[in-house]
């Protein structure tokens, strides 16, 4: 009788041990190297596209401006650009430009 009890208690330990166990794949699933490869790629294939977008959209109102001004503006504003740059790069004219240059 005894043995019996001993049998019973110990094959339903064993059978509720295995029945707790936790099934493969039922956790939250962890990244792989390649699933992180493929998102980081992902991201940086949307962060290209949206500057893109953004350069797309600055050109086009730089543009739009542009197409707004009459002839003699746009010289004006070319020469000054002009300018601008040299000045920003700490640089002089070209000699012959300062040599002819009208004297006030």
């Amino acid at each position: 009788m005894l043995c019996r009890h001993i049998i019973i208690v110990f094959l339903l330990s064993v059978f509720s041990l295995q029945a707790s166990a936790q099934e493969k794949g039922t956790g939250p699933k962890t990244n792989t190297i390649k699933m992180e490869l493929k998102s980081n790629r992902r991201i940086r294939m949307e962060k290209r596209e949206l500057r893109r977008k953004e350069r797309a959209e600055r050109k086009a109102i730089k543009a739009y401006h542009k197409r707004l001004q009459t002839k003699t503006v746009r010289k004006r504003m070319k020469k000054s650009r002009k300018s601008a740059t040299r000045y920003n790069n700490n640089s002089r004219e070209f000699f012959l430009v300062r040599w002819f240059r009208k004297k006030k």
